[in-house]
């Protein structure tokens, strides 16, 4: 029997940074994302974290994305 609705949910957090500059696919080598979790009863919105981008070369801001 399998839960339908559990409270720690699997996110993609993509590269703000490299999405919006990835219009141009030949300039851009790709995408930074990261797979985490969150507890979905204390951060019902969408997360947004600091991490290393290796494209980018710097910190940048990773925001949640759809599956």
């Amino acid at each position: 029997m399998a839960k339908d609705k559990d409270v720690r949910v699997r996110v993609i957090l993509e590269c703000t940074n490299c999405a919006r500059n990835g219009v141009n696919k030949k300039e851009s080598p790709g995408i930074s994302r990261y797979i985490t979790q969150k507890n979905r009863h204390n951060t019902p919105s969408r997360l947004e974290l600091r991490k290393f981008c290796p494209y980018c070369y710097k910190h940048t801001i990773h925001g949640e994305i759809k599956k």
